[in-house]
């Protein structure tokens, strides 16, 4: 009996172990070829960091030999998806494309596209929720609304069973003809290109390998040890006590099923009620995941302005100076300094100053979230849409949060989480022979400033920060005005 080939579409899921879509679309038909596109709607952004793509890419290379070792192929394209799936799949002959979905706007407003095409063409299409441990709409209120607190989310999402995860696909029958069909094709396959044929220049280390086999060895080792150390060491910078799996989430070179399968084995291996809180520590981590995509899935508007009403006509300082300090470090605060060269150097930043930095610049520097959020797309490995967008509304006080104005001090986070300022010190090296007491305040005397070459504080915080809550309070105000009017 001859089996019909089928597309496997590859996005976010650049794996072939514990991938939903790919299994369904193997225990379809023996027939697999996988496709990746690139998309030129993505490409041309200007929030691309190439650091992103190097891992991107690398992690394709593998995939390309995965396909391979399978007996299949793994076709690249450039072109856009809304034209190239479909004309791809026709001129292979492919009865049904398979893909697993996206919760960001772009994402699902491409993929009713594609699909429309596919299906306009008489080509089946398949879709899967893979990328999360609970789809939209599995986790909801008692009403059957979707939550906006996550608190009450994650005691709903706990409780629900997870799926186990999926094995590697077995081997894949040998498509006949595939290289006529494939010259043929008014779609063309083009090799797999580099970063830097791309546009995008990354020759620094990653803080992850790309790939499949280094993501899985990563979880592996964080399970085995990291885990149970992790909520008392995932708050200090200068320490290595946080998973690093980031990129490899973002990217789907690592299943979240096996994620979650693997910290469950790590809390039946706990032997103290310290280790037990580690690991269910970062089992709320997780949960965040979820939540937000979760929140970005039912409220696309979050990808562009805020969720509180307050927040829609704030009236931002936003100093060009200002910002362009804090992008590069300069802002004369060493801890927030240290982070944004940390970023700048690694594209990573560690969780805690991700909410430091962005504190100061919304609520010290009275600059708009947005063009942070956009700054940390620049720059980031691991940026995604939802985490990015949800950590930046949550820090700005625009977002979903019940608490809506924190503010974070560097010099307080500084002396809890960096009191020897070694990570300080790491990152601004000018300032290795000061007293670290100095450094942790960032009250700096003026002549170790001089020395150092060390700029001065570029606004007076507690100024500013009064200014911030003044200019809240009347926006508060005039939306109640409003309201009485209207």
């Amino acid at each position: 009996m001859a089996h019909s080939l089928i597309i496997f579409w590859h996005r976010r899921d650049l794996r072939v172990t514990d991938n939903a879509g790919l299994t369904a679309a193997r225990e379809a038909s023996p027939k697999i070829v996988g496709v990746f596109c690139l998309d030129p709607n993505i490409l041309q952004r200007d929030d691309i960091a190439p650091a992103r793509m190097a891992y991107m890419i690398g992690s394709l290379q593998e995939l390309e030999q995965s396909y391979a070792e399978l007996g299949s192929r793994l076709l690249i394209i450039r072109e856009d998806p809304a034209k190239g799936i479909p004309g791809l799949a026709a001129a292979l002959g492919a009865k049904a494309v398979y893909w697993n979905l996206d919760v960001e706007p772009y994402s699902n407003k491409r993929d009713r596209t594609v699909s429309q095409a596919l299906k306009e063409k008489g080509i089946k299409v398949k879709n899967f929720w893979d990328q999360l441990l609970h789809p939209p709409g599995a986790v909801s209120t008692g009403n059957g609304r979707p939550y906006t607190v996550y608190t009450p989310f994650w005691k709903n999402w706990s409780r629900k069973v997870k799926s186990e995860p999926l094995p590697s696909i077995p081997k894949c029958e040998m498509v006949m003809n595939l290289d006529w069909a494939i010259d043929t094709s008014p779609i063309p396959v083009v090799p797999l290109p580099s970063a830097k044929e791309l546009g995008f220049v990354w020759e620094k280390p990653l803080i992850l390998e790309p790939g499949e086999k280094a993501a899985f060895a990563q979880l592996d080792a964080f399970c085995n040890v990291g885990v149970f150390e992790y909520n008392d060491l995932r708050n200090f910078p200068g320490l290595n006590g946080t998973s690093r799996l980031s990129p490899a989430l973002k990217f789907g070179t690592v299943g979240i099923r096996n994620v979650w399968n693997r910290s469950t084995i790590a809390w039946e291996e706990s032997r103290s009620d310290e280790s037990r809180l580690g690991v269910r520590t970062w089992q709320q981590e997780l949960a965040w995941r979820d939540f937000y995509q979760s929140v970005m899935y039912y409220f696309p508007e979050l990808a562009d302005g805020p969720y509180r009403e307050a927040w829609k006509n704030f009236p931002w300082d936003n100093n060009p100076e200002h910002f362009q300090a804090w992008c590069e470090g300069r802002t004369g605060f060493p801890l927030v300094d240290a982070a944004m060269r940390q970023l700048n150097e690694t594209a990573w930043m560690h969780n805690r100053c991700r909410m430091i930095v962005a504190s100061v610049l919304t609520k010290d520097l009275i600059i708009d979230w947005r063009w942070g959020e956009k700054y940390f797309m620049q720059k980031l490995i691991d940026g995604d849409l939802s985490a990015n967008n949800g950590g930046w509304q949550w820090s700005a006080s625009s977002g979903m949060d019940p608490k809506p104005i924190r503010m974070f001090n560097p010099a307080t986070q500084a002396r809890k989480f960096d009191r020897d300022a070694e990570y300080i010190c790491e990152w601004l090296p000018e300032l290795s022979g000061v007293n670290p007491e100095y450094l942790i305040t960032g009250k700096i005397p003026v002549e170790e400033r001089d020395r150092c070459g060390y700029p001065d504080p570029i606004v007076d915080r507690g100024k500013n920060q009064r200014l911030f809550k003044e200019l809240y309070k009347r926006q508060k105000e005039e939306i109640v005005e409003q309201k009485e009017i209207g």
